[in-house]
């Protein structure tokens, strides 16, 4: 028996991804654009830092890219009658190619910058000039889409994945600043390696940590901040609930928590009082919008059948 709320799904309305497109439309073309920029000076330059710092703003693009793309397809209704969740799960998705290519930019930078280590050295002269003001330019870019971005990324995967790259990318751009500071000062530039490096470190923990997030969804964890005993003791305190079995919680996508269980009453028990009060605490106490809870007058056999 379904808690009672409707079931459709589509439309931007519930889904946070879809809410903040606007942001990752306009995040998405500066750094489209600052990209082609950091790519050409940072070849003609010789900056690992700069190519490293380029390379990951590469990553941003592809990875802005797809996070619209998700967006759009989780808030279109769907039309197959196969997809009884929507599409919402594709921003997970989105997140997940966030992750790869950021694994993948941080294990080139650093294996290009331990090659030039191990060659003893610096690596090529580095124009120093053009590293300082490209370096400058593109933390402003990415300033600007951090603040975009930042609004939706409490509520989003997909926005905080593509923030997650901005973040990361801000500190390239910073690190592509002391890089070239640091060169010009001293005269030698196995500071553009050092550096390029440490942003290659930097981003692979970015990374990992996001890459965390989105397995646990995939995975169909519980939801963070959510504890399935307390879940299991609270519906068991609802009045003429005398067992509860078969409780799972897990997320469908960011701010859409799902949860499914079993409550057993006691003889003489109102049913519909029993579920209107469960999908209360759920929804109020527990953030999960969306429970089937069947009710049940006795443990049914049924139940204990199940082998998984």
């Amino acid at each position: 028996m379904g808690v009672g709320h409707g079931h459709g799904h589509g439309g931007d309305g519930g889904h946070a991804g879809g809410r903040h497109r606007w942001r990752l439309g306009v995040s998405f073309g500066l750094v489209a654009a600052f990209f082609v920029v950091e790519l050409v000076v940072g070849l003609v330059s010789g900056s690992l830092a700069l190519i490293s710092d380029a390379g990951h703003m590469a990553a941003d693009v592809v990875t802005l890219g797809a996070a619209l793309v998700a967006t759009k397809i989780a808030t279109r209704a769907d039309s197959t009658g196969r997809r009884t969740y929507g599409s919402y799960r594709a921003e997970v998705f989105a997140s997940g190619l966030a992750v790869l290519m950021m694994l993948g930019v941080a294990v080139y930078v650093v294996v290009e910058a331990i090659g030039r280590i191990g060659e003893g050295g610096s690596g090529p002269d580095v124009a120093t000039g053009p590293m300082l003001l490209v370096g400058f330019l593109g933390l402003v870019v990415n300033l600007v889409a951090m603040a975009l971005l930042r609004g939706g990324s409490q509520e989003s995967l997909n926005v905080k994945g593509a923030y997650a790259e901005v973040v990361a990318d801000t500190a390239g751009s910073v690190g592509v600043m002391v890089a070239g500071g640091l060169v010009l000062a001293t005269g030698d530039a196995v500071w553009d390696t050092v550096v390029a490096f440490l942003i290659g470190a930097f981003v692979a923990v970015r990374a990992v940590m996001l890459g965390r997030e989105v397995l646990a969804v995939l995975g169909q964890h519980v939801p963070a901040g959510v504890d399935i005993d307390t879940v299991a003791g609270a519906l068991g305190g609802i009045d003429g609930v005398c067992d509860v079995h078969d409780l799972h919680a897990w997320t469908l996508t960011s701010g859409m928590h799902v949860a499914t269980a079993h409550l057993v009453l006691v003889e003489g028990a109102d049913g519909t009082g029993v579920l209107r009060q469960g999908q209360l605490l759920l929804r109020e106490q527990f953030q999960i919008e969306h429970a089937t809870l069947q009710i049940e007058g006795h443990r049914s056999a049924a139940c204990d059948a199940v082998t998984w």
